[in-house]
């Protein structure tokens, strides 16, 4: 064999392994963990803000009055509220942020199956998500919270009909100004996770953020501050909510267990509050356990309960089995409210879509609220709920 030719050969073997190897770098991971969008394991932790949990909380938060720090304080006067949509689908549990929210509200999407609207202020999410679509009874929720709220969402109903959320969001020129659609915004403040939830998981279950990534996107790319260009404060419109201290402990019962089924088609989706009296909170169970925020491995709590009646219907827009839902968060209805182990029946009022929702007790009295976490619960009118 001629030198020559024994060279030709050498030369083929090297740029074989050399592609073989480089084959096998680019294309050994499965396509859902190269993901383009999928960010480090480590993005959400630098993104988590750090408050002196040893200085004196005296501030109470607009949202839910809860009292924080004037530290704390400083900080969420520099920016507004948030929206942001998290769902609840079973296989997307457990979530990453619900407890850092100050006002929760928890609604049907479409399967019996609920979402929430999670309204971050007064504290930070390391990270926050799933992140899911808009529904258009959720905008009349989010309206509540002064001018221009920042609305977090990945698409939404977009089918013509009154479902359209899409159009609606449009119709109340929040497009491309407080609406922070995925669609439009990408990452790196949006990112897949594909292992985050630690089982497989739809694509539809992945899409995460932080509350920081958000808001500095608000006043980045949005001008978004506490006020917007305009120079209009986004307290414009707001109506807080009234507060009182806690009943004290020789008034609160040793026990309540308030159970909810918004359909009945699945027991995944039943929620239990159940009480504790020594701290004061009602500890939830979604689907008979116990339902867990992973950023911080705890049980998601709330000192107040709200559940409203609101008539559901469907949509009969054309969308695929008609899943399309609406519910009438105008008007009045029926309300049970729960805190300090007790339960308040009374009623609601919502006059307009940028309009507070009133709680009122069967006297007629308007409703003071325990500080801390406050959850809406929205059944429809043949939705169950028993207290034991």
């Amino acid at each position: 064999m001629n030198k020559n030719r024994l060279l030709s050969i050498v030369l083929v073997v090297v740029i074989y392994l050399m592609s073989t190897g480089a084959s096998y770098v680019l294309f050994s991971e499965s396509p859902k963990t190269s993901n383009i969008s999928k960010a480090p394991v480590s993005a959400g932790s630098k993104d988590k803000l750090a408050f002196d949990a040893t200085l004196p909380k005296t501030e109470p938060c607009p949202m839910n009055g809860a009292l924080y720090s004037k530290q704390q304080k400083d900080w969420w006067e520099k920016h507004r509220p948030m929206g942001v949509m998290v769902e609840n689908h079973q296989e997307a549990r457990p979530q990453s942020g619900l407890s850092s929210a100050d006002v929760l509200y928890e609604i049907v999407a479409e399967g019996g199956i609920t979402r929430f609207l999670s309204i971050f202020y007064c504290n930070s999410a390391e990270e926050v998500g799933p992140v899911r679509s808009a529904r258009t009874y959720f905008l009349d929720f989010v309206s509540e919270y002064g001018a221009s709220p920042l609305y977090v969402h990945v698409g939404g109903a977009n089918q013509d009909g009154p479902a359209d959320a899409l159009s609606q969001i449009e119709n109340y020129g929040w497009a491309g100004v407080n609406d922070m659609n995925q669609f439009s915004i990408g990452f790196p403040t949006f990112w897949r996770d594909y292992d985050r939830l630690g089982h497989p998981a739809a694509t539809e279950h992945t899409m995460y953020s932080t509350t920081e990534k958000l808001l500095e996107f608000a006043v980045t790319s949005r001008k978004l501050k506490v006020e917007d260009e305009k120079g209009i404060s986004w307290t414009k419109g707001f109506a807080p909510y009234s507060f009182k201290e806690d009943a004290p402990a020789s008034q609160r019962p040793p026990s309540q267990t308030v159970h909810l089924e918004f359909w009945t088609l699945d027991p995944s989706y039943g929620v239990d509050w159940i009480y504790e009296p020594i701290a004061n909170v009602y500890k939830r169970n979604n689907g008979g356990i116990a339902h867990i925020d992973r950023n911080n491995n705890k049980q998601l709590t709330a000192k107040n309960i709200v559940v409203l009646y609101m008539l559901q219907t469907h949509a009969n827009d054309g969308y695929e089995n008609n899943q399309h839902l609406l519910y009438r968060t105008k008007g009045s209805g029926k309300a049970n409210i729960f805190m300090d182990g007790k339960q308040i029946i009374g009623t609601w009022r919502k006059d307009t879509r940028t309009a507070r929702t009133l709680l009122f007790d069967s006297a007629g009295e308007s409703v003071k609220f325990d500080r801390g976490t406050m959850w809406f619960e929205i059944l429809p009118t043949d939705g169950i709920l028993t207290v034991k």
